[in-house]
């Protein structure tokens, strides 16, 4: 009797549901954690800081911003898979 060939397992799609709302809420809870406790340790530091980037140009703020938004998307990219 012949065999019938193997077909590779396809990954079925993550179901919708409320575990992405969770997820972004978690992620949202815990930038405002990071950010409280940097204010709450070193409040003095964090107000040079605020200072510091007036001095910055848009441009420069900007690529900061999107390197660490890369960063970011690598991190939760690579933990996710």
């Amino acid at each position: 009797m012949p065999v019938p060939p193997v077909r590779p397992k396809q990954e079925q799609p993550a179901p919708i549901d409320g575990s992405c709302m969770n997820d972004l809420f978690t992620a949202l809870g815990l930038v405002l954690v990071i950010e409280g406790v940097l204010y709450a340790l070193a409040p003095g530091a964090m107000k040079r800081t605020l200072q510091q980037m007036l001095n910055i140009s848009d441009s420069q703020l900007r690529q900061g911003g999107l390197i660490a938004m890369g960063i970011g998307f690598v991190i939760v990219w690579v933990l996710r898979n």
